[in-house]
């Protein structure tokens, strides 16, 4: 699917269904169950879950008929406001897979082309930029229980793989391989370890599953080459 760099719907839960079923394992990350009482405790106290609440919701109403009567416009502005508070940049139609954990706050830019798998891990700092030219033209695309360190940077039309880990304040120029380890400026492979021990409260497969389809055109990461475009040790 193109990218343009301009907003789209490719991220935007397609039915309210899908969307609680989005915010039930977003919520198992923090909480490692899901009830009510801690959707409340979460959306009280803790920023990286309320924000997620408020950016997959303004999603779901941008799919309404005439933006949701009203709604939408309110939703986008308390996910302005929540923004500016916490210091998340995350538009509410990029393409986030369930399980998403938000690390800390403050100084977050993900690009509304990424792409990202389920139970990724972001930690504070991190940056998912697009390139507007060149052989890495795009957006990154972030494979499943991958995490990214404190102020991990990648920058393009990057693969990063399953399971990958990405080393605090590393700047990625290459696809990184399935459970690669990588570190520096430029980052560079340094095991295949991956992101085991990392990936804390990961949501089960039946919340995952009641995710299926949440919304269209779903895009995969496909596991760089072993060699070539990919990095190597």
């Amino acid at each position: 699917m193109e990218e343009t760099g301009e907003p789209h719907l490719r991220g935007c839960a397609v039915s309210f269904t899908k969307l609680k079923a989005l915010l039930a394992a977003d919520l198992y990350r923090y909480a490692g169950r899901v009830d009510l009482k801690s959707f409340l405790r979460h959306y009280a106290f803790t920023p990286g879950y309320k924000y997620t609440v408020l950016m997959r919701t303004c999603g779901w109403l941008k799919r309404k008929p005439a933006k949701a009567f009203g709604l939408y416009p309110l939703a986008k502005l308390m996910l302005l406001r929540a923004r500016y508070k916490y210091g998340f940049a995350i538009p509410e139609y990029t393409e986030i897979g369930p399980g998403l954990f938000l690390n800390r706050f403050g100084g977050f830019y993900i690009h509304g082309d990424a792409v990202l798998g389920s139970n990724v891990n972001l930690t504070h700092g991190v940056v998912l930029g697009y390139m507007n030219r060149g052989a890495r033209k795009g957006a990154p695309v972030i494979g499943d229980r991958s995490f990214l360190g404190s102020g991990a940077k990648i920058i393009g039309g990057i693969n990063v793989g399953e399971e990958a880990a990405i080393g605090v304040n590393a700047v990625v120029t290459k696809d990184v391989p399935d459970r690669g380890v990588v570190v520096g400026i430029p980052a560079k492979l340094i095991s295949d370890q991956g992101s085991e021990g990392y990936i804390n409260r990961m949501a089960p497969e039946a919340l995952l599953a009641a995710c299926a389809d949440a919304y269209p055109g779903q895009r995969r990461v496909k596991a760089p080459p072993a060699v070539g475009g990919a990095l190597q040790t």
